[in-house]
């Protein structure tokens, strides 16, 4: 088995919960698109990163059945481990910054894998949901406090590939504040936090707290109904 560790992204305040993150720190023992979907595969995290040049942030992405050119987990927690000021994806450069034990990331709304922003009248109705049948991916959420720019809401990729839905989603956090343009504080799946904003020139940031997970590295396997 490849050597890889895990991070877990966008954390609440606490430090619990957040998004696992797969990371193959030696990207370069993994040489081949299809090598590195399979251990995604078998890894099962929602998102395995393999990293090509820690010192660059060249970093590739998978799920467990897709390759992306971007997305907000995997990004953020690599900045995290890597301590760089940018990172190099498929998509694009990656600007980084770090605030107070937050780390974000900076990105184009269009790099982002599509999918559906589906409102709901409640933050009760979003956390009454059913895992809803592949198909279509659906990232479902509602106000909790308007005013106050604070979201609730659960992700659900829908690719059939064991990610039944999703912890935390940088890419759908950055999506929903550029579509609503104004600055987020969202609370996803079982207690995770993400920040999220517009910036100048088109740019959305997105970011949150990565910690390190004190379990044994074991694949994800999704996180079923959170």
């Amino acid at each position: 088995m490849t050597d890889f560790e895990v991070l877990r992204v966008f954390c609440g305040p606490d430090g619990s919960r957040g998004n696992p993150l797969g990371v193959v720190r030696d990207g370069a023992a993994v040489p081949g698109r299809a090598q590195r979907q399979r251990i995604a595969h078998e890894l099962g995290f929602s998102e395995t990163v393999f990293v090509d040049d820690p010192e660059r942030g060249e970093i590739d992405i998978y799920t467990p059945s897709v390759r992306l050119p971007f997305a907000g987990h995997p990004c953020v927690g690599a900045a995290w481990l890597l301590g760089v000021d940018r990172l190099v994806t498929a998509a694009g450069e990656v600007a980084v910054r770090r605030d107070g034990g937050v780390t974000r990331i900076a990105a184009r709304p269009q790099w982002a894998p599509g999918r559906t922003l589906r409102q709901y009248g409640s933050a009760a109705e979003v956390e009454a949901l059913e895992v809803p049948p592949p198909g279509e991916w659906v990232y479902a959420w509602a106000w909790q406090d308007e005013a106050a720019g604070t979201v609730r809401a659960r992700a659900f990729p829908g690719r059939g590939d064991g990610i039944d839905e999703d912890e935390a989603t940088g890419a759908a956090a950055l999506l929903l504040a550029a579509s609503l343009g104004r600055a987020l504080t969202v609370t996803q799946g079982r207690g995770s936090q993400l920040l999220a904003g517009p910036l100048p020139g088109g740019l959305v940031e997105v970011g949150g707290r990565v910690v390190r997970d004190a379990g044994p590295a074991q694949p994800a396997g999704g996180v079923g109904s959170a």
